[in-house]
């Protein structure tokens, strides 16, 4: 089936970008810093997706629960410093990107940091081809819930049913959803277990599968 589009909206995480490593190594180096073990990276990445305050509770031993402002505090200030050390741009990103903008509306919408979103994507130079990037602290929710979602499609000026959330969790598919509007799940990132739960409308193995998928509106 092939669904017609006005408007793409992107997760970074997982999605867009491969952040994993760095995230995982700030992580634990919040951690060391207050002489708690170092966690398997695996691990690590299944905490992703809701935010940093969550993955760093995720990441925190329940008896250490209270560490969590610090932690946090922590964790921000490395991860600033190396947001884009190993971080890249998914195999056939920026060549779809490219191709397709001007065709589509093009927007991200993340649970992680606004700022830190549009760093990365301008240090990766992804940034010109989105009219908003917006992140987890640029409403009072995050992902699952779809008011951010709900506020890029009104700025765009098109129907929720001419939208599609792209992303690589179960997130991504409850907003999208309770936004009204059609649901990609992408198989390659990090959170794609989830979907056995929330199933998207339609996932992909690729980036670029995305554009085989869908049609501009008429």
């Amino acid at each position: 089936m092939e669904y017609a589009a006005r408007l793409l909206v992107f997760d970074l995480d997982g999605t867009l970008v491969d952040s994993k490593v760095d995230l995982a190594n700030a992580v634990n180096v919040a951690l060391e810093s207050f002489d708690l073990p170092p966690l398997p990276h695996p691990m690590i990445y299944s905490y992703v997706g809701d935010g940093a305050t969550v993955l760093i509770r995720r990441a925190l031993p329940s008896e250490k629960a209270d560490l969590l402002p610090e932690v946090l505090d922590r964790f921000l200030a490395y991860y600033r410093r190396h947001l884009l050390d190993t971080t890249r741009a998914y195999p056939g990103v920026v060549g779809a990107l490219r191709k397709w903008t001007g065709i589509y509306r093009m927007a991200v919408l993340t649970n992680k940091g606004a700022a830190m979103s549009r760093e990365i994507l301008a240090g990766l130079s992804l940034d010109g081809y989105f009219f908003d990037v917006l992140g987890g602290d640029s409403f009072g929710t995050k992902k699952p819930d779809p008011e951010g979602l709900l506020h890029i499609v009104r700025e765009a000026g098109v129907e929720a049913e001419e939208t599609i959330m792209v992303g690589d969790s179960r997130n991504d598919v409850q907003a999208g959803r309770a936004a009204g509007a059609v649901t990609c799940g992408v198989t390659y990132g990090l959170g794609a277990s989830g979907f056995a739960g929330h199933p998207p409308d339609f996932t992909v193995d690729t980036f670029p599968d995305l554009f085989r998928r869908i049609r501009p509106a008429e």
